[in-house]
């Protein structure tokens, strides 16, 4: 093959086994219920995309006791309560500046990589009919009071009414986010064409040496999962590392709080 000649992309092996047709009625009482249409999709989206991408996940964590104040801070003037979320979007789109690969896409024959100058933010949202991901879109360019109201917004129609395709369309990185429930880390499915998703768990307590003290410090978990074919473990590393600093110290850029 020569120097100029396109390498396709390679096809998913058709061969593989079927899974087991089971008569679990053999075994005791049981119950069939339908599984919702949108659910149906959503799973059939995820098998793929966790069949075809190496997923890799980089595990890190941020100390936000700056964080905590400065959320309390803006919630008490904003007469609202914050949460970390819209704070993990900007600290998401500074990392994303500062690694330009980590907000690309595979071209579709897979020989090119389409590199995004738009940061558009997606973020996981739990519905009675299964996971929605709504897209905030020029995060770069609101603030982080814009994208919390858009955040509320765009949650509480994909609960109730549902959102047009539209709003879940076009999203560069997403955010997948189970603080309220708990958690010390997870492997979250890249959400294709999208190359890295990033998850985050419940805020805990650490002890830690800081200024000579041992002092009890709130930490983040960070669980960054990432496109192998593009994206290697040293740059993932230094990705997440990067939000967990933009985290730990939200005064230091003000690009993340404007």
């Amino acid at each position: 093959m020569s120097a100029n000649e396109k390498i396709p992309p390679p096809a998913w092996p058709a061969t593989l086994p079927p899974m087991p047709a089971v008569d679990f009625a053999m075994f005791g009482e049981v119950e069939t219920v339908p599984l919702p249409r949108h659910q149906k999709l959503v799973a059939s989206f995820l098998a793929r995309n966790w069949a075809q991408i190496p997923h890799v996940t980089h595990h890190d964590e941020a100390d936000v006791p700056t964080l905590d104040a400065v959320r309390r801070q803006m919630s008490e003037a904003l007469g609202t309560k914050l949460t970390p979320v819209p704070f993990i979007i900007k600290a998401v789109v500074a990392a994303l500046k500062a690694f330009p690969r980590f907000n690309a896409s595979l071209a579709a024959d897979g020989n090119g990589l389409v590199l995004k100058h738009y940061f558009h933010i997606g973020v996981a949202v739990e519905t009675p009919n299964g996971l929605v991901v709504p897209v905030i879109r020029d995060c770069d360019k609101k603030s982080i009071a814009e994208i919390a109201a858009e955040l509320v917004d765009k949650a509480e129609r994909a609960r109730t009414k549902g959102l047009p395709i539209t709003e879940m369309s076009g999203g560069c990185f997403s955010v997948s986010s189970l603080g309220n429930l708990g958690g010390t880390g997870f492997t979250p499915i890249i959400n294709a064409p999208e190359i890295a998703i990033l998850g985050v768990t419940r805020a805990t307590e650490r002890l830690k040496l800081v200024d000579g003290e041992v002092r009890q410090v709130p930490v983040l978990p960070l669980s960054l999962s990432y496109d192998h074919r593009v994206i290697n473990g040293a740059d993932a590393a230094r990705f997440t590392r990067a939000i967990a600093d933009a985290l730990a110290d939200p005064l230091a850029d003000p690009a993340t709080l404007a």
